[in-house]
């Protein structure tokens, strides 16, 4: 049975983020900015100012790495002399798919704005984030996931708000043998 666990303090919030992310690994990484892989972007329309490095595409905007999926209305990919160095999307929601992996659970994520630092190996979700692997599920108003130390934390309340609470589902681990 799963439970829903409000939360205010924010000490409370680290120790059963920490559970419950060392109950289901988060993905590695991203999209992976070293792989031969190549980053596919399809929309209804692009503009790219090749000087300023800045490409935004509008309009049902799909990127895709392999099997890694990112949805949104509007997304904008920043580049530098390096390559790639963020990706910002935005959608009523955007949405963020990366398959099960070895030893990693499928993540499904959406938020009214996803963001992904390259330099910073940071996933960002703001906006009535949900981030969901395996049935546990985490909720909030801005999830921050630091992919290269796996650190999550989360935000309940909107700017200026007083209150806010970070949600979460926990599924209990099966205790169940299979013959």
């Amino acid at each position: 049975m799963a439970h829903m666990l409000p939360l205010r303090n924010k000490r409370l919030q680290a120790v059963f983020m920490a559970t419950l992310w060392a109950s289901a690994s988060l993905p590695a990484a991203a999209f992976d900015m070293t792989s031969d892989a190549p980053i596919s972007v399809s929309a209804d329309s692009a503009r790219l100012d090749d000087a300023q490095g800045i490409a935004t595409y509008t309009g049902d905007v799909v990127i895709a790495q392999g099997d890694i999926r990112l949805t949104a209305d509007l997304v904008t990919i920043l580049r530098n002399s390096e390559g790639v160095s963020r990706i910002e999307a935005s959608g009523r929601p955007a949405h963020y798919r990366q398959p099960a992996g070895t030893n990693l659970a499928a993540t499904d994520a959406q938020a009214q704005r996803i963001t992904f630092t390259v330099d910073e190996n940071r996933l960002t979700f703001e906006g009535a984030a949900v981030i969901e692997q395996e049935g546990n599920l985490f909720r909030g108003e801005r999830i921050d996931y630091d992919t290269s130390a796996r650190v999550v934390t989360a935000e309940g309340r909107r700017p200026g708000e007083a209150e806010g609470r970070v949600e979460m589902i926990i599924q209990p681990r099966s205790t169940r043998t299979e013959p």
